[in-house]
């Protein structure tokens, strides 16, 4: 669940900084988007796993985007709605949306129904890395296998070399498994001839500076002495 990215699209603009910062807290990556347009460009960029829609948006309203979200395919989607009639939730629900919630809420409760939507939505976590749709949780970071880019819990993008991905690549596709330097060459660069075997704790030494919380005591990627390297599946979580 926690490499699960979800996008906040209202056009209030606190109350999506207000749903991103509590739902970030809380271990889920979150971008924001004020409208469709917005969130399409995101969506272009980037997998959606669960949506929360504004259902009252000048332009494209929440339930236009909805119906459009359900038909390209499975997507996670909640409704907010300020109204206390039912009128809203009967709307959304009919065009595919999976719950909704009605403002003023409590971030409490939108948590825990993202939560329950996630869990209904994506299959259960194996001991192999973890991934929802494409995306893989490494350390604080999510890595998206098929863009080749590496996400902050707040969606922003860390810069990532070529070696640098096909390094992360070949350590969530081996996780738990401990990876000689010769090993993370074969897998990483094919054994290039301008490669070097060291090269590859520099490599680590950079990459643990973005995906750990503390690079100085790593967790996602743990030094095995006179071994290699591992990657523990779960760090993140």
């Amino acid at each position: 669940m926690g490499s699960a990215h979800i996008v906040v699209v209202d056009d209030e603009p606190d109350l999506r900084q207000l749903v991103q910062t509590y739902l970030t807290k809380h271990g889920l990556a979150v971008s924001t988007a004020s409208g469709g347009e917005e969130l399409w460009a995101l969506m272009a960029e980037r997998p959606v796993d669960l949506a929360i829609l504004d259902v009252n948006m000048p332009g494209e309203d929440g339930i236009k985007i909805a119906h459009e979200l359900r038909r390209r395919g499975s997507i996670g989607i909640i409704m907010l709605t300020a109204n206390s009639d039912t009128v809203d939730r009967i709307v959304g629900l009919e065009v595919g949306a999976d719950d909704y919630v009605t403002k003023p809420f409590d971030p409490r409760e939108l948590l825990a129904r993202v939560r329950t939507v996630l869990r209904r939505i994506a299959p259960e976590k194996q001991s192999s890395a973890a991934t929802l749709g494409r995306e893989v949780r490494i350390g604080k970071c999510c890595l998206n296998l098929d863009s080749r880019r590496l996400y902050e819990a707040d969606g922003t993008t860390l810069p990532l070399t070529a070696m640098e991905f096909d390094l992360l690549q070949a350590f969530v596709r081996h996780p738990n498994r401990v990876l000689t330097r010769d090993q993370l060459l074969d897998l990483a660069h094919g054994k290039e001839g301008d490669v070097f075997d060291r090269s590859i704790d520099t490599r680590i030494v950079r990459l643990r500076q973005k995906i750990e919380i503390d690079p100085r005591r790593p967790q996602a990627i743990k030094t095995m002495r006179g071994a290699g390297y591992m990657f523990v599946s779960g760090s993140g979580d």
